[in-house]
This record gives structure tokens, C-alpha cells and sequence, in this order.
């Protein structure tokens, strides 16, 4: 229905429709421009598509960095939307509401609830806004990106941080007022009996505990409030930077990575906790110093002499923490990849009797982390215990000084008194820190693993402008594309010129490791070539929007991946297909047969990783997903290799009645002759290079007449691929 829809004219497209979308988008236009662009244009619409024509009158109204798609709606993102959909000739814009419901709004400006299956078929005009509205996120990085990160939605808003300070400098002006009640108490009260005075006391001493305690639940709800907010942002963005790495400089271990974006987890409980408090009461010793200063004059002094020595203790504590953490998390890491790979291998481990292996691996790790990590309590325990000694040294010693003063007559003994309270608001605050900033070290190495995520290569650079070409692909053209590895000196590919044109149906042989897989991936635009380029129809690949590659697209990886959900959710990845035409593939492909076979039908549960499911049964579902897609490139990696023999047949077959007559058709195998009806050419491929290109008759037929070959296969032999 796409490659129809793709020829259709915009009949019935409402100028309404397309101002209320540049309304929503909050993209600002001329209305009376774009109305008299419309009128102008009109006369172009038998001979233009809709992204065409609508281009057209975006260009005339002034519109120039506007950019038209149009895609099927089931290779649509659907958290690109608003979009104009047009669903049985007619138009519509596409919207999600608050809960998350889809409406369309018809040219005559009623809205409706619908439903996504009667959308299946319908053609997706979408507008993509202008880059520099969108892609701020990256630009501003430098240095730790995670840090940065985090800064920057933080103070996205900046109206918390001025209530946060007034209530913290409240709150800490408000506690001296206890040193004052104590102090005017054993002054006034205590040598004369005066209980009006008390009541009086007492009175404000109330009002000052109520409103203080009114400020520190306030500040801890903005905090609260504000660590969830910005740990919803900067791990959406942490996530969606994940998704979008490319996949040939993603870390080898997925424990590692796993936990590196875990880290986040750490930064919201420090932001979210008490630790931010003390952190920002921190400053205000000054401030008590100063008032212990002008009430007990020379006990000022014991807590300024200590104050430094407190201070040079959390220092140095911190110093030796600094590295035993970063040892410590480094090897936690290897930890968790540990237990990936061992859950994920359990078959193979119990097969092969290696599970004391992987024990006595799991035991060393964790012997040393917690080496690390009584190394650590042992230094926070000293730091803590000495500035507690610290503070009653320092108390002890105010007692003495005040003695001294009150004998020599310039201090009472409600004056020393405030002074003890306040000296503990000085030193104590400093015992506290050490701990904090024990956490805050955590924090920091946390930063540094969500850097190194952040630093990865995206697959799209975020300031690029990317191209949204209208035509389909009539070929797929690589040209002089080399691919390696990160830090690895093997070339993987090495191709001077290969060309796959419109109507090919081609199939990829070769030995083990040749090569035939990262062709595919880097056609569909998972690796990145090293050197040259690869191009979708006019287009370099990688220039392409993502989301537009997805519709043309349709890769079928040897690896299948199945995830937790249900045999029907895992059919539709995208969930937008319509029942007839999910049951209709399923059928064709002897799906049903699986859900057949359990009470709950499509509904049957597929845990993590397709456990519960044959490794025939995974490739079947892998591949109804490409056939569900109906893209103008297939792309096959060994779509037969799990399959028995009849269950082969009912795939061949299956593909041949939906692939069109203009598709291209690239299929990886090492079954060549079960695929022969299908292909038009063939290429053989060894150690990264096509060593034959031609009709099938004429390369397989002299691959079959080397028997030796079979015989020799470390001699450069290729018959292994029948």
C-alpha cells in the first residue's frame, strides 16, 4: 500500500491542518504567506506527492528549513508525532493527547479518538523541524559530559535554587536563636525567677521551632522534587543515547555497560537524599564563628584554631578514598559482567562442567571488592572518629576559655553556654561531611561511568542535517568501503565497488568469518565504514535520517533476539500492524502453529532473550518482523539456518510472494541451492572481498565442480557454502 501511496497527490490535505501542525510544532510562520503559497501551488498537485508538494509550499511561504517526509505509518515513530496521515484518501493530523490516546483532526476542525489498526495502511506525512531547535543537547558538552549533563537540567529552571537558598539561610539564622534563648535563660531568668520573662521565651522559642521546621520541609520537597525530575530527563537522554550507539564501537561487555548507566542511580539518591543539606549548611560555620566571636570574644578563637584541622582531616580522607573507590567500582563492573555472561551462558557452563570455574572468578572479584571496600570503611571510620574527638576536644576546650573569660568578667555563663551550642553547629556539620563527601566520591565515579557511555559515538552526529530523500531506492551502491574494528588491526571488509540495483535478488556465499555479515550490517546502517562510503539510492547512508533508513530497510540478523513480552508483541516490535495482516504472515510462515499450541494463544509469554521458544521458532519470528515492515531493501543473514527442511520451504515461498518486483533482495546463506530459485546473481566473498560476481548458474556451478576444495579447507576452499 506504501509504494501506491507513494504516487498519490494531496487531494483533500487542508491548509488548516498543516497551520495547526506548525502551530503544535511551535514553529513560528506568516499565515498569510502560507495561505497565498497554497493558492499559488495548486496547480502543481496532479504531478507532486504530498511531502513533495508540501514542500513546495513551505519553499514559497518562506519556509526553506522545513523538511517533508512521507513514510508508511507502521515504520512510523510514534513519538515523532503530530504528523498528517491520510487513511482512506483522506487527511488527517495525527496527534497523542495527555494520556497518551490518539486523535485525528480532520480539515474541518473535529476531533475524533482512533484507533491504530485503521491506520495500518495509511500515508504518514511528517514535518521535521529545524535542526537547530533540536539539537542543543550535545553542543554544550566539554569535559565530563555527564556532569554536564546533569548541571544543565538542573538549573534548567532556576526559581527552586532561589527558594532553596532563602530557606537555608532562614533556617541557619533561625538555629542561633537557640544559643539566644539559652544564653537569656541562665542570664535572666535563672538569677531572678522572672517566669513572664520564661513564658515569653518559651513563646518565641515555639514559633522559631514551627517555622523552621515549615522551611526544612519546604526545601526537602523542592529537592525531592527536583532530584526526580532530573533523573526522568538525564536518564531518558542517557537511554536514548544507548539506543541510538553505534553498534560497532559498543562495549564488548554488556555487564559493564549495563552498570555504567546504572550509575545514574547514584547520583539521584545523593541528590535526593540529606546529603545536599549538609553540604549547603556547610558555609554557614562561618557564620556561627562569627557569632560565637562577638559573644564569647577568645572562644572564638578554640573553634577557629580546629576548624582548619577538621577540615584537613575530611581532605585528606577523601584523597585516599578517591582511589580505593575507583578500584572499587572498576571491579564491581567486572562483577556484573560476570553475572551477565554467566546467566546468559548457563546451558553452556552446566554442559561443560565449568561452573567451579566461573565460582572461583566470582569469588576472586568479589574477595578483592570487598578488600576495597574495608579499606574504605576503615578510612571513613578514622575520619569519623577523629572528628567526633575533635568536637569534644573543641568543646572542652571552649569550656576552659569561657572560664577564664567569666572570671576576668567578659563573659556570663549564658554566654558560654551559647557559645557551646554554637560551637557544635561548627565542628559537627564537619564529622558529617566526611561521611557526605565519602558519598559525593561515589557519586563522582558514577559521573565518570555515565561519561563513558555519553562519549560513545551516536550514529548521527546531533548537529547534522540529516536528508529525507522522497524517492524510493532504486539501488544500494558501496564504494571503496573498508571496516575494522575499534583498536583492532584486522580488515573486516575490503570492497573497491559493489552495486545491488532494483529487482536484484542476490545471495552472499563464502567460508566462516568471510565477511557476509558486516556487509549486511553496514548496509543496513549498523556499522559505520572505516573508509569510503555506501549509498541509498542518491544518498551517502549515513546522511539519511535514521527513522527514513528504518522504512526502506529490513535487516534479519543471525543473532535473533526475542524480548520479554508476548509471541504477539514481539511479532509487531513497533506495535503498529494490523491483525489481518499479522495473522495473515504468521500463517504463511507456520507461525500460528506456536500459538496454536498454547492456551494463550498470541498472547504466550516469551521471557527474556525468547526463552520457552526453539531456536527455529526465534528465526521464524525474526523474520514475520521484516515481512511485517514490507521494506524496499531486504536484508537476510542466514534467514533459513535454523530451520528444517519443510519449515525452509514455507520461508522461500513465503518471500517470494511479498517481495515486489522492485525490491532489492540480499540474503546471506550458507544453503545456496535452497535459495537458488530466488536469486538472480550471486557474489562470493572471502576474507572480506568478493572474489566472484555473476549469475547463479555460472558462480555455483564452478564452486560444485571444486570437490577438492572440500576436502582443503584452509587452503581457500568454498565449497563449504553449499
Amino acid at each position: 500500500m506504501d509504494r501506491q501511496t507513494a504516487e498519490q497527490v494531496p487531494h483533500g490535505m487542508s491548509s488548516a491542518l498543516v497551520t495547526h501542525l506548525l502551530a503544535t510544532l511551535q514553529i513560528p510562520f506568516d499565515r498569510d504567506a502560507l495561505t497565498q503559497a497554497w493558492e499559488q501551488a495548486a496547480p502543481a498537485t496532479a504531478t507532486l506527492g504530498p511531502a513533495q508538494w508540501l514542500r513546495q509550499v513551505l519553499i514559497q511561504a518562506g519556509l526553506k528549513n522545513l523538511a517533508p517526509v512521507q513514510l508508511a505509518w507502521r515504520r512510523l515513530d510514534q513519538r515523532r508525532l503530530p504528523a498528517l496521515v491520510c487513511a482512506q484518501g483522506e487527511w488527517a493530523l495525527a496527534e497523542r493527547d495527555a494520556t497518551g490516546r490518539l486523535t485525528l483532526l480532520d480539515g474541518a476542525g473535529m476531533r475524533r479518538e482512533a484507533d491504530e489498526s485503521e491506520l495500518q495502511d495509511a500515508l504518514v506525512v511528517w514535518l521535521r523541524a529545524p535542526v537547530s531547535r533540536r539539537a542543543d543537547a550535545d553542543s554544550v558538552f566539554s569535559g565530563n559530559l555527564a556532569s554536564r549533563l546533569v548541571w544543565r537540567e538542573l538549573f534548567r529552571e532556576r526559581g527552586w535554587l532561589w527558594k532553596v537558598i532563602v530557606a537555608t539561610v532562614l533556617v541557619n539564622l533561625l538555629a542561633v536563636g537557640t544559643s539566644i534563648f539559652a544564653m537569656q535563660v541562665y542570664d535572666r531568668v535563672v538569677p531572678t525567677l522572672a517566669y513572664s520573662t520564661l513564658t515569653t521565651l518559651v513563646t518565641g522559642m515555639g514559633l522559631i521551632i514551627l517555622l523552621d521546621w515549615m522551611l526544612k520541609i519546604t526545601r526537602a520537597r523542592i529537592l525531592d522534587s527536583l532530584s526526580c525530575a532530573v533523573d526522568k530527563r538525564v536518564s531518558q537522554q542517557v537511554f536514548e543515547h544507548v539506543l541510538h550507539l553505534r553498534l560497532d564501537q559498543q562495549p564488548r561487555s554488556l555487564g559493564t555497560l549495563a552498570a555504567q548507566v546504572g550509575g545514574l542511580d547514584a547520583v539521584r539518591q545523593f541528590f535526593s537524599a540529606g546529603v545536599v543539606f549538609a553540604l549547603v549548611d556547610l558555609p554557614f560555620a562561618a557564620l556561627f564563628l562569627a557569632f560565637i566571636a562577638i559573644i564569647g570574644g577568645a572562644v572564638g578563637w578554640v573553634y577557629t584554631l580546629l576548624l582548619p584541622v577538621a577540615l584537613l582531616l575530611g581532605y585528606v580522607s577523601q584523597w585516599r578514598l578517591r582511589a580505593l573507590l575507583s578500584q572499587q567500582m572498576l571491579r564491581s563492573n567486572e562483577r556484573q559482567g560476570l553475572l551477565v555472561d554467566t546467566i546468559r551462558g548457563a546451558e553452556t557452563i552446566r554442559a561443560n562442567n565449568a561452573g567451579w570455574r566461573f565460582a572461583q572468578e566470582w569469588q576472586d572479584v568479589t574477595a578483592t571488592i570487598d578488600g576495597y571496600n574495608i579499606q574504605q570503611k576503615a578510612v571513613s571510620s578514622f575520619s569519623s572518629v577523629s572528628t567526633s574527638s575533635l568536637s569534644t576536644l573543641a568543646y572542652v576546650a571552649a569550656v576552659v576559655v569561657g572560664v577564664w573569660q567569666i572570671e576576668a568578667g567578659l563573659l556570663t555563663m549564658g554566654g558560654m553556654i551559647a557559645c557551646s551550642i554554637l560551637g557544635g553547629r561548627v565542628i559537627a556539620p564537619i564529622a558529617q561531611s566526611v561521611q557526605y563527601l565519602a558519598q559525593w566520591q561515589q557519586v563522582r565515579q558514577a559521573l565518570q561511568m555515565v561519561h563513558q557511555v555519553l562519549s560513545l559515538s551516536r550514529d548521527r552526529r546531533p548537529e547534522q542535517q540529516l536528508l529525507l530523500p522522497d524517492e524510493l531506492p532504486r539501488e544500494v551502491a558501496l564504494e571503496r568501503v573498508r571496516f575494522a574494528y575499534p583498536e583492532s588491526p584486522i580488515c573486516q571488509l575490503d570492497i573497491e565497488r559493489l552495486q545491488f540495483k532494483s529487482g536484484e535478488r542476490v545471495l552472499l556465499v563464502g567460508p566462516i568469518g568471510c565477511g557476509k555479515s558486516t556487509l549486511l550490517k553496514m548496509l543496513a546502517g549498523l556499522y559505520c565504514p572505516s573508509e569510503g562510503r555506501i549509498r541509498l539510492g542518491d544518498a551517502d547512508l549515513w546522511e539519511i535520517d535514521p527513522q527514513l533508513v528504518a522504512s526502506q530497510v529490513g535487516y534479519l540478523p543471525q543473532a535473533v533476539q526475542l524480548f520479554k513480552g508476548t509471541l504477539r508483541s514481539n511479532l509487531a516490535l513497533t506495535g503498529v500492524t494490523s491483525d489481518s495482516r499479522l495473522l495473515q504472515i504468521t500463517r504463511e510462515l507456520g507461525i500460528d502453529g506456536i500459538a496454536a499450541s498454547s492456551p494463550q494463544g498470541m498472547d504466550l509469554v516469551i521471557s527474556e532473550g525468547g526463552e520457552g521458544l526453539s531456536g527455529g521458532q526465534r528465526q521464524l519470528v525474526a523474520l514475520a518482523r521484516v515481512l511485517i515492515n514490507q521494506p524496499r531493501v531486504w536484508l537476510l543473514d542466514e534467514p533459513t539456518a535454523a530451520l528444517d527442511g519443510e519449515s525452509e520451504q514455507r520461508v522461500w515461498t513465503a518471500l517470494q510472494g511479498a517481495i515486489q518486483p522492485e525490491d532489492i533482495v540480499i540474503v546471506a546463506t550458507h544453503r545456496p541451492m535452497a535459495a537458488a530459485r530466488l536469486a538472480t546473481r550471486v557474489i562470493a566473498m572471502q576474507q572480506g572481498r568478493v572474489v566472484k560476481d555473476g549469475t547463479p548458474d555460472r558462480v555455483l556451478t564452478q564452486m560444485l565442480a571444486r570437490p577438492a576444495a572440500s576436502s582443503h579447507p584452509g587452503k581457500g576452499g568454498m565449497l563449504d557454502v553449499v
